[in-house]
Protein backbone atom coordinates (compact mmCIF):
# COMPACT_ATOMS: atom_id res chain seq x y z
CA UNK A 1 0.00 0.00 0.00
CA UNK A 2 1.58 3.41 -0.96
CA UNK A 3 1.95 5.78 1.69
CA UNK A 4 2.69 9.46 0.32
CA UNK A 5 3.43 11.14 3.59
CA UNK A 6 6.08 8.58 3.57
CA UNK A 7 6.81 9.26 0.24
CA UNK A 8 8.01 12.85 0.49
CA UNK A 9 9.90 12.61 3.93
CA UNK A 10 11.71 10.39 1.66
CA UNK A 11 11.83 13.37 -0.63
CA UNK A 12 12.99 15.67 2.21
CA UNK A 13 16.05 13.97 2.68
CA UNK A 14 16.93 13.47 -0.56
CA UNK A 15 16.36 17.00 -2.34
CA UNK A 16 18.51 18.41 0.92
CA UNK A 17 21.15 16.53 0.80
CA UNK A 18 21.44 15.83 -3.03
CA UNK A 19 22.72 19.56 -3.33
CA UNK A 20 26.10 18.20 -2.50
CA UNK A 21 26.44 16.60 -5.81
CA UNK A 22 27.43 19.86 -6.95
CA UNK A 23 30.30 20.60 -4.55
CA UNK A 24 33.74 21.59 -6.28
CA UNK A 25 35.25 24.27 -7.88
CA UNK A 26 37.24 26.89 -5.65
CA UNK A 27 40.55 27.18 -5.07
CA UNK A 28 41.43 26.59 -1.67
CA UNK A 29 44.40 28.98 -0.89
CA UNK A 30 42.25 31.41 1.64
CA UNK A 31 44.01 29.94 4.87
CA UNK A 32 42.68 28.37 7.44
CA UNK A 33 40.91 25.48 8.27
CA UNK A 34 41.40 23.16 5.09
CA UNK A 35 44.37 25.66 4.30
CA UNK A 36 45.64 24.70 0.64
CA UNK A 37 42.69 22.35 -0.16
CA UNK A 38 39.79 22.96 -2.72
CA UNK A 39 36.10 23.13 -2.71
CA UNK A 40 35.78 20.09 -3.71
CA UNK A 41 38.75 18.13 -2.04
CA UNK A 42 36.63 19.16 1.38
CA UNK A 43 33.61 18.31 -0.25
CA UNK A 44 34.64 15.12 -1.45
CA UNK A 45 36.43 14.53 2.58
CA UNK A 46 32.93 15.49 3.83
CA UNK A 47 31.14 13.21 1.95
CA UNK A 48 33.48 10.55 2.83
CA UNK A 49 33.35 11.01 6.49
CA UNK A 50 29.64 11.12 6.71
CA UNK A 51 29.42 8.11 4.69
CA UNK A 52 31.94 6.19 7.08
CA UNK A 53 30.08 7.84 10.32
CA UNK A 54 28.63 4.67 12.06
CA UNK A 55 25.65 6.74 13.03
CA UNK A 56 23.60 10.55 13.06
CA UNK A 57 21.10 12.57 13.66
CA UNK A 58 19.24 14.35 10.44
CA UNK A 59 16.53 17.06 10.98
CA UNK A 60 15.23 19.03 8.61
CA UNK A 61 12.60 20.80 5.83
CA UNK A 62 11.96 21.01 2.80
CA UNK A 63 8.91 23.37 0.86
CA UNK A 64 7.19 21.19 -2.21
CA UNK A 65 5.47 22.84 -5.30
CA UNK A 66 2.72 22.83 -4.19
CA UNK A 67 3.45 24.91 -0.71
CA UNK A 68 3.14 21.95 1.53
CA UNK A 69 6.61 21.47 4.27
CA UNK A 70 8.17 17.51 4.39
CA UNK A 71 10.09 17.22 7.60
CA UNK A 72 12.36 14.81 8.86
CA UNK A 73 13.67 14.27 12.48
CA UNK A 74 15.54 10.99 12.95
CA UNK A 75 18.54 9.35 14.59
CA UNK A 76 19.65 6.95 12.41
CA UNK A 77 22.79 3.98 11.89
CA UNK A 78 24.65 1.86 9.12
CA UNK A 79 22.38 -1.29 10.34
CA UNK A 80 19.11 1.29 9.54
CA UNK A 81 17.92 1.38 12.97
CA UNK A 82 16.40 4.34 13.61
CA UNK A 83 13.73 6.62 15.75
CA UNK A 84 12.50 9.98 14.80
CA UNK A 85 9.58 11.55 13.54
CA UNK A 86 8.34 12.60 9.82
CA UNK A 87 5.72 14.92 8.55
CA UNK A 88 4.20 16.55 5.81
CA UNK A 89 1.37 19.30 5.36
CA UNK A 90 0.40 19.80 8.96
CA UNK A 91 0.98 15.63 10.11
CA UNK A 92 3.31 13.92 11.62
CA UNK A 93 4.44 10.55 12.70
CA UNK A 94 6.75 8.54 15.14
CA UNK A 95 8.91 6.06 13.18
CA UNK A 96 10.69 3.39 14.43
CA UNK A 97 12.88 0.80 12.33
CA UNK A 98 13.99 -2.49 14.42
CA UNK A 99 14.75 -6.25 13.48
CA UNK A 100 14.71 -4.98 9.69
CA UNK A 101 10.83 -3.97 10.49
CA UNK A 102 9.72 -0.47 10.07
CA UNK A 103 7.18 1.32 12.04
CA UNK A 104 5.01 4.24 12.44
CA UNK A 105 2.33 5.31 14.57
CA UNK A 106 0.45 8.81 13.61
CA UNK A 107 -3.05 9.80 14.27
CA UNK A 108 -6.17 9.96 12.38
CA UNK A 109 -5.43 12.91 10.51
CA UNK A 110 -1.90 11.28 9.22
CA UNK A 111 -3.38 8.25 8.05
CA UNK A 112 -6.13 10.81 6.27
CA UNK A 113 -3.41 12.09 4.59
CA UNK A 114 -1.34 9.61 3.68
CA UNK A 115 -4.07 7.15 2.23
CA UNK A 116 -5.49 10.45 0.27
CA UNK A 117 -5.18 8.99 -2.98
CA UNK A 118 -7.66 5.98 -1.47
CA UNK A 119 -10.20 7.90 0.13
CA UNK A 120 -12.28 4.70 0.38
CA UNK A 121 -9.27 3.11 2.02
CA UNK A 122 -8.39 6.39 4.49
CA UNK A 123 -12.06 6.34 5.55
CA UNK A 124 -11.92 2.17 6.61
CA UNK A 125 -8.39 2.30 7.75
CA UNK A 126 -7.40 5.60 9.49
CA UNK A 127 -9.68 4.62 12.21
CA UNK A 128 -7.79 1.69 12.97
CA UNK A 129 -4.23 2.60 12.24
CA UNK A 130 -4.75 6.00 14.33
CA UNK A 131 -2.47 6.23 17.67
CA UNK A 132 -1.47 2.22 16.60
CA UNK A 133 2.28 1.22 15.52
CA UNK A 134 1.82 0.11 12.29
CA UNK A 135 3.77 -2.72 11.15
CA UNK A 136 4.92 -1.62 7.22
CA UNK A 137 5.13 -3.87 4.55
CA UNK A 138 8.27 -5.09 3.86
CA UNK A 139 8.58 -4.67 0.33
CA UNK A 140 6.62 -1.33 0.30
CA UNK A 141 9.05 0.76 -1.82
CA UNK A 142 7.50 4.16 -0.46
CA UNK A 143 8.77 3.48 2.98
CA UNK A 144 12.10 1.83 2.16
CA UNK A 145 14.54 4.84 2.10
CA UNK A 146 13.29 6.39 5.75
CA UNK A 147 15.97 4.78 7.74
CA UNK A 148 18.63 4.39 5.38
CA UNK A 149 21.43 6.37 6.22
CA UNK A 150 24.14 5.21 3.74
CA UNK A 151 21.34 5.76 1.11
CA UNK A 152 21.32 9.51 2.37
CA UNK A 153 25.02 9.33 1.84
CA UNK A 154 24.91 7.97 -1.31
CA UNK A 155 22.03 10.44 -2.50
CA UNK A 156 24.64 13.42 -1.90
CA UNK A 157 27.13 12.00 -4.54
CA UNK A 158 24.98 10.46 -6.52
CA UNK A 159 26.66 12.45 -10.14
CA UNK A 160 29.97 13.62 -9.31
CA UNK A 161 30.42 14.95 -12.44
CA UNK A 162 28.36 17.66 -10.94
CA UNK A 163 30.97 18.56 -8.58
CA UNK A 164 31.75 21.81 -9.91
CA UNK A 165 31.37 25.60 -9.16
CA UNK A 166 31.74 25.81 -5.44
CA UNK A 167 33.02 28.63 -4.01
CA UNK A 168 34.49 28.67 -0.50
CA UNK A 169 33.25 31.34 2.28
CA UNK A 170 33.56 31.84 5.53
CA UNK A 171 33.76 30.09 8.51
CA UNK A 172 30.36 29.58 10.98
CA UNK A 173 28.86 27.65 13.91
CA UNK A 174 26.39 25.00 13.10
CA UNK A 175 24.95 23.61 16.95
CA UNK A 176 27.61 25.15 18.32
CA UNK A 177 30.42 23.56 16.24
CA UNK A 178 33.08 25.44 13.77
CA UNK A 179 31.48 24.77 10.35
CA UNK A 180 33.45 25.90 6.78
CA UNK A 181 30.43 27.42 4.56
CA UNK A 182 30.98 26.41 1.11
CA UNK A 183 28.01 27.58 -1.86
CA UNK A 184 26.97 27.58 -4.75
CA UNK A 185 24.66 29.33 -7.67
CA UNK A 186 22.84 26.27 -9.23
CA UNK A 187 20.91 27.02 -12.56
CA UNK A 188 17.78 26.43 -11.54
CA UNK A 189 18.43 30.00 -9.30
CA UNK A 190 19.04 27.93 -6.13
CA UNK A 191 21.87 29.40 -3.90
CA UNK A 192 23.29 25.71 -2.32
CA UNK A 193 25.32 25.81 0.90
CA UNK A 194 27.30 23.27 2.78
CA UNK A 195 28.57 23.48 6.18
CA UNK A 196 31.56 21.23 6.94
CA UNK A 197 33.50 21.00 10.27
CA UNK A 198 36.36 22.27 10.55
CA UNK A 199 37.17 20.36 13.31
CA UNK A 200 37.72 16.27 14.62
CA UNK A 201 36.41 14.40 11.03
CA UNK A 202 35.27 16.78 8.53
CA UNK A 203 31.63 15.93 8.92
CA UNK A 204 28.48 17.36 7.33
CA UNK A 205 26.67 19.85 9.35
CA UNK A 206 24.41 21.19 7.70
CA UNK A 207 22.76 21.49 4.06
CA UNK A 208 20.56 24.36 2.45
CA UNK A 209 18.40 25.22 -0.11
CA UNK A 210 17.29 28.97 -1.12
CA UNK A 211 15.35 29.93 -3.60
CA UNK A 212 14.12 27.88 -6.47
CA UNK A 213 11.26 24.97 -6.51
CA UNK A 214 12.55 23.35 -2.97
CA UNK A 215 13.94 25.65 -0.38
CA UNK A 216 14.83 24.10 2.72
CA UNK A 217 17.48 23.02 5.01
CA UNK A 218 18.68 19.57 6.68
CA UNK A 219 21.34 19.36 9.88
CA UNK A 220 23.21 16.57 11.01
CA UNK A 221 24.48 15.81 14.50
CA UNK A 222 24.98 13.36 17.18
CA UNK A 223 27.32 11.58 15.31
CA UNK A 224 28.76 8.02 16.27
CA UNK A 225 25.83 7.88 19.17
CA UNK A 226 24.09 4.64 19.62
CA UNK A 227 20.81 4.47 18.46
CA UNK A 228 18.70 1.69 20.00
CA UNK A 229 15.09 1.57 19.43
CA UNK A 230 12.55 -0.38 21.39
CA UNK A 231 10.54 -2.89 19.85
CA UNK A 232 6.72 -0.97 20.25
CA UNK A 233 4.45 -3.46 22.37
CA UNK A 234 2.17 -6.12 20.46
CA UNK A 235 -0.57 -4.86 22.08
CA UNK A 236 0.08 -1.44 20.14
CA UNK A 237 1.13 -2.69 17.03
CA UNK A 238 -0.99 -3.74 13.87
CA UNK A 239 0.07 -5.14 10.53
CA UNK A 240 -0.90 -2.90 7.91
CA UNK A 241 -0.44 -5.94 5.29
CA UNK A 242 -2.94 -8.00 7.40
CA UNK A 243 -5.50 -5.09 7.85
CA UNK A 244 -5.36 -4.03 4.30
CA UNK A 245 -5.81 -7.09 3.07
CA UNK A 246 -9.10 -7.91 5.47
CA UNK A 247 -10.57 -5.12 3.91
CA UNK A 248 -9.80 -6.17 0.60
CA UNK A 249 -11.57 -9.28 1.22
Amino acid sequence: MRTSTVTTAVVTASVSVALLAGCGGDSGDEGKPFEGQSADDIAAKAVEATRQAKSMHVKGDTRLEDGSTVTIDVSVDQQKNCQGTIGAGGTRADVRHTDATLYLRGDEQYWQTALEQQPGAARKLAPKLQDKWVKMPANDATTAGVCDKQGFVAAMDEDESERQGMKRGSTTEVNGEEALKLTKDASGGEKLTLYVATEGEPYILKTTTEGGKNPGSVTFSEYGETVDPEQPPAGETVDMKEIAGGQQA
